[in-house]
Formats: structure tokens, C-alpha cells, sequence
């Protein structure tokens, strides 16, 4: 069940058009321009409600993805590097995200510490191809996964903030 600050959220997220991926190129322009101007709207949104949490940038061809995500645990800022490709079936299939400075420390965590998001978000992504896109996947992904994980690595002690006077003074 998604909840009404999520559906917020999602509300004001703009929907693809453009039903293509990296291998059709004569739409994948179409649909990564979509992409981009998607992402900049979620943003902006986020800034807007003071609840930046990413910032994302793609290789020439919108295949490969990097970035930072952070979350505020108990006012203590947590970093940490993303990356992700753009599957060759997508928009079928939607992205690994991966956050590789976390393998192996939680078990929702695949190899090259891919984020599990197999039970919760892959139906729902399957459900509304082709109009999700990029920043879809962040706000029911990647946004759940580390509101459940982050503060439950942190209690066990597996991770601990880069650089804590940066923390405190972004916050």
C-alpha cells in the first residue's frame, strides 16, 4: 500500500511518453530527454519541501548513471555513492541500483551492492511501464530501501557518517 505523502510525491512526478530504450535509437533521445526533464521536476520538487536527498548524472548516452544519495539519520548525515545502468529491455525492465560501498553489509543487497527491490517495487514497476522512468525508481526504490536500511546499519554499527562536522553544518 502506498501511503498519501508517496502518492503526493508521485503526483508531481511527470509519466514517460515515449516507450523506448538504449537500443532504439531513434525514440531513446525522445525518452532520455523525458528523463531528464522528469528528474529535474523531482528535484526541484524535493528541494522545494527542504527534502533533497540525491543528485544524479548520466554518461553521454543515458546508459550509465552515477551519483550521491544521502539520508538523515538522528540529524547525522549518511553519504554514499550510486550507480546504475540502463538495462537493454528497458523500460521493461527497470534499473539496478546500486550503492557499492554497502555490499555485503545488509542482506537486502544484491552483488555489486544492487538494492533489493524485487517484493515491493519491481510489481509496481511492471504495473505502469512504460511511464515510469529514473526518478520513479529513486522515490519508491531507492527512498524506502534506505529508510528501512540506513537507520538499521547504523543501530548495528556497520556504518558510520564520512565526515560528521559536514554533517552537522549541512543540516
Amino acid at each position: 500500500m502506498v501511503d498519501e505523502v508517496t502518492k503526493k510525491t508521485l503526483a508531481k512526478i511527470p509519466l514517460m511518453k515515449t516507450n523506448a530504450g538504449p537500443r532504439e535509437s531513434d525514440k531513446w533521445p525522445t525518452r532520455l530527454k523525458e528523463e531528464y526533464q522528469s528528474i529535474i521536476r523531482y528535484v526541484q520538487n524535493n528541494k522545494e519541501s527542504d527534502s533533497d536527498w540525491f543528485h544524479l548524472q548520466s554518461n553521454k548516452t543515458g546508459t550509465r548513471w552515477f551519483g550521491k544519495c544521502w539520508y538523515i539519520h538522528e540529524l547525522i548525515k549518511y553519504e554514499f555513492d550510486i550507480e546504475f545502468d540502463i538495462p537493454v529491455t528497458y523500460p521493461t525492465t527497470a534499473p539496478e541500483i546500486a550503492l557499492p560501498e554497502l555490499e555485503g553489509k545488509t542482506a537486502k543487497m544484491y552483488r555489486g551492492g544492487k538494492i533489493c527491490l524485487t517484493d515491493h517495487f519491481k510489481p509496481l514497476w511492471a504495473r505502469n511501464v512504460p511511464r515510469f522512468g529514473i526518478p520513479h525508481a529513486m522515490a519508491l526504490g531507492l527512498g524506502p530501501w534506505m529508510a528501512v536500511e540506513i537507520p538499521d546499519l547504523v543501530s548495528k554499527g556497520l556504518i558510520s557518517p564520512k565526515d560528521t562536522s559536514e554533517a552537522a553544518s549541512s543540516s
